[in-house]
């Protein structure tokens, strides 16, 4: 497993100094469309910069380097418990070596564990799948934008939200504006819709896995998606709240079934560093591809 760390170790340094080809598109799409001079082309044109010289001199694209969330799917008969340990060995020689800014706090004592590694810290979840090879995302997910989600239960009143898509439209509008530039956008959302509060809250961090360029598999929210993107860039909110035209790169829906007395909706965020990365590992000859 040692060389499967050192894979591990590899994908945290990808996730942390590079981003993904299809934001830094995105960025520079909507860098082209504001003002000239205006206060969201500078902080744009700064965001660019920044991402630049993180590739050219393979350092962090921000101070904080987040929580890693991994999203891991293992063929069958591999140890869960395995892969998890060798994660978190992987996670305190990152933290090290690239070096990740260390943000595990103990809930209890208030102390710093100094490797990004404690109880459920760095996050795991851990799936079986068909197949040969073994699949390893990995998102750090910076907290601003974590503290601006929000998870709703439908029919809510005050939003005049009922169980239904346009109720949803309500509560990712209402996330938006509660967040203002909270969570320095132009920010990349995923929502998850289902039957209970656990389920949703994953199921809508997965969809910021998701390519800003694919299509929903489903027409009627792959419409929704495009929709909300045009209200929440209406607000005006803008590029790190400072105005302009653009408050969001994108926005993905996912949903599952859910019980006839239940309608829950999360909301989660990412700032306009969606850091992801995936390693693709094929279980027979022990090769690797990490892409982003």
């Amino acid at each position: 497993m040692i060389h499967l760390r050192n894979a591990i170790v590899e994908l945290y340094r990808k996730a942390a100094t590079s981003l993904p080809a299809d934001v830094v598109s995105a960025l520079q799409n909507v860098h082209r469309k504001e003002k000239k001079g205006s206060n969201a082309a500078l902080a744009l044109s700064v965001m660019l910069e920044n991402i630049s010289g993180a590739v050219k001199t393979v350092r962090p694209l921000c101070q904080d380097t987040g929580v890693p969330v991994f999203f891991v799917r293992v063929p069958v008969g591999l140890s869960h418990l395995q892969i998890r340990s060798t994660v978190i060995k992987a996670t305190q020689i990152a933290t090290r070596e690239i070096p990740l800014r260390p943000n595990a706090v103990d809930i209890l004592t208030e102390k710093n564990s100094g490797d990004n590694t404690g109880i459920g810290f760095p996050v795991i979840y851990i799936d079986e799948t068909k197949g040969r090879n073994l699949v390893i995302d990995l998102m750090l997910k910076g907290s601003g934008s974590e503290n601006i989600g929000q998870l709703y239960k439908l029919p809510l009143e005050e939003l005049h939200a009922e169980r239904d898509l346009e109720g949803v439209r309500k509560c990712v509008l209402d996330t938006v504006y509660k967040a203002q530039g909270k969570g320095c956008p132009p920010y990349i959302i995923g929502v998850g819709i289902g039957a209970t509060k656990d389920q949703v809250t994953r199921l809508s961090k997965e969809q910021l896995l998701r390519r800003l360029d694919d299509v929903n598999r489903y027409p009627v929210l792959s419409r929704l998606e495009k929709r909300i993107i045009d209200d929440v860039n209406s607000l005006g909110i803008g590029t790190i709240g400072l105005g302009g035209r653009t408050t969001s790169l994108g926005v993905k829906i996912g949903i599952n079934h859910r019980h006839p007395a239940s309608y829950f909706v999360d909301i989660s965020v990412s700032c306009w560093a969606d850091r992801r990365a995936r390693m693709i590992w094929d279980m027979k000859s022990s090769k690797y591809k990490i892409q982003n």
